[in-house]
């Protein structure tokens, strides 16, 4: 059973950076798709950005393509969500998300989140302007 721990948040400057990290510290060997979702105040959850291990794609949301990137070190068993041109509205509550691959599925694409087989803590991330 996978379980991520998150790390990386903070406070940071409008324009400035911050990288996130996605560790799933229970070693398996299935294959999982991995989202970055964020929630603000009184505003939806939303991906922002998914990787998939078994497709090797990734995946962004219109409001972070071109600022954000995600990547994966297997070896490690982490995911990172490098967050670059930080802007206010990106201040918000991050968690990762973690769900199975298998035969015929498709998660190139971030699933609905009720598909997700774990969830990390979340990382506050506040950028000031």
């Amino acid at each position: 059973q996978v379980q991520l721990v998150e790390s990386g948040g903070g406070l940071v400057q409008s324009g400035g950076s911050l990288r996130l990290s996605c560790v799933d510290s229970e070693v398996t060997n299935d294959d999982y798709a991995v989202t970055w979702f964020r929630q603000a105040p009184e505003k939806e959850r939303e991906a922002v950005s998914s990787i998939s291990k078994r497709h090797n794609v990734a995946w962004y949301a219109d409001s972070v393509r071109g600022r954000f990137t995600i990547s994966r070190d297997n070896a490690k068993n982490t995911v990172y969500l490098q967050m670059d041109h930080l802007i206010p509205e990106d201040t918000a509550v991050y968690h990762c998300a973690a769900v199975r691959e298998y035969d015929g599925s498709n998660f190139r694409t971030p699933a609905p989140p009720h598909y997700y087989d774990a969830w990390g803590q979340g990382a506050q991330v506040t950028v000031s302007s």
